[in-house]
């Protein structure tokens, strides 16, 4: 049975509230449902203010959790509701933890990242869950002809689950792009996590992220990050007004 979900519009962006995402994402791989799964934050949503492509992918994902510290704040203070941020790096760890627990059968495909990042993300996985079965990895950076291959690899292959870390949104466009090949599979979009995996890069301190300041770690860490951060604040406005002018029209 799939755990219920309520759905809320942040800007207009849907966004499915459960208290727990990785029972629906193993019901999906027990019945063969496929998936799309976004991970939203503040960034992802006004990008898709402007990109009509984008939001239409969002729109028609079966499942937009609320990764961002920003939705998480929004869906709090202006739709009172109780709702945790859920991390997509979080979701697929638990995910595939549970895969190697739970259901050993599935298979799992890595996608993107820079050269030898995203197989030595699998090669850690497997360290440590010997029973997780992760059938391939793929750079994302390749040639219009490796690309052509990747795609014939996954229509071979068939796995259930694909992480796909190419960025936002490049990575959701591409899932949308190719989800024709693999019907049944849980798509996710994972952004930075084969980096993390790998050992490449760290993630913020536990005491920023529950402060919700994990992106002041980021902005710290790359500083060429600058201008995609001025999304914040204008999130935050356009939030505000917009929810405001929802109630107007009530």
């Amino acid at each position: 049975m799939f755990p219920s979900s309520k759905v809320f519009s942040v800007l207009g962006i849907p966004v499915h509230v459960m208290s727990d995402y990785p029972s629906w994402l193993l019901e999906c791989l027990r019945y063969g449902k496929g998936a799309h799964v976004v991970t939203l934050n503040a960034e992802m949503t006004m990008q898709a203010q402007q990109n009509t492509s984008l939001n239409n992918i969002i729109q028609n994902a079966e499942l937009v959790i609320p990764d961002g510290a920003g939705v998480v704040m929004y869906l709090r203070w202006l739709c009172w509701q109780k709702v945790q941020r859920c991390p997509g790096i979080e979701l697929a760890e638990t995910l595939l933890k549970a895969i190697g627990q739970e259901q050993a059968d599935k298979t799992v495909f890595f996608y993107g990242g820079a050269p030898g990042v995203t197989a030595q993300a699998a090669n850690d996985w497997q360290q440590k869950i010997p029973s997780l079965n992760i059938v391939g990895t793929h750079s994302g950076y390749h040639s219009a002809q490796e690309e052509q291959q990747l795609q014939q690899t996954l229509a071979q292959l068939q796995p259930q689950v694909i992480l796909v870390g190419l960025g936002v949104p490049r990575q959701e466009l591409w899932i949308a792009q190719n989800r024709h090949l693999c019907p049944q599979a849980i798509w996710i979009g994972v952004g930075g996590s084969f980096d993390i995996w790998s050992g490449s890069k760290d993630r913020a301190p536990a005491w920023l992220a529950n402060n919700n300041l994990e992106w002041l770690y980021r902005l710290y860490k790359e500083p060429w990050r600058w201008r995609r951060m001025l999304a914040l604040p204008q999130f935050a406005v356009k939030a505000f007004v917009y929810r405001l002018t929802m109630k107007g029209a009530i």
